[in-house]
């Protein structure tokens, strides 16, 4: 839990088993890493009820151990109240985001600040494609 005053995020994808945790995981390494974790409130979820329970996917969860990001997330779904006590909502893709605009606009409270995760990055590569649907390799 952030500190009083602290900021707070949320990363969303789909299902909350590849890119949001993922992306939660490597932004709480971050701020662990900087020293201003206890700052922030970091979490994810899904626009979608698919994979609610369920642990991040095995090829995430096999990445992130090979950087040595500690990634511990079970699935579940956007609720109102994170609209009204996360100051960002991050997601990955452009489907994410109406998802998430349209909820939003039928809460009142609403203060979470909705935008593409990949808006942050220096090469502006927006869109985060979702490793879900990749090419699996043998074995898998």
């Amino acid at each position: 839990m952030a500190a009083p005053g602290g900021r707070s995020v949320l990363f969303v994808c789909l299902g909350n088993i590849c890119r949001s945790p993922i992306a939660e995981a490597v932004f709480r390494k971050m701020a662990t890493d900087s020293g201003v974790v206890d700052e922030w409130r970091i979490d994810s979820a899904a626009t979608s009820t698919y994979e609610i329970g369920n642990p991040p996917d095995h090829r995430g969860q096999a990445c992130m151990k090979k950087h040595d990001v500690s990634m511990r997330h079970v699935a579940r779904q956007v609720t109102k109240d994170d609209f009204m006590t996360f100051d960002h909502i991050l997601c990955m893709d452009d489907s994410n985001l109406r998802d998430l605009n349209k909820k939003a606009s039928s809460i009142k409270n609403s203060k979470a600040k909705i935008e593409l995760l990949g808006s942050y990055d220096p090469e502006k590569q927006l869109i985060i494609q979702d490793p879900y649907y990749a090419k699996r390799t043998e074995g898998e």
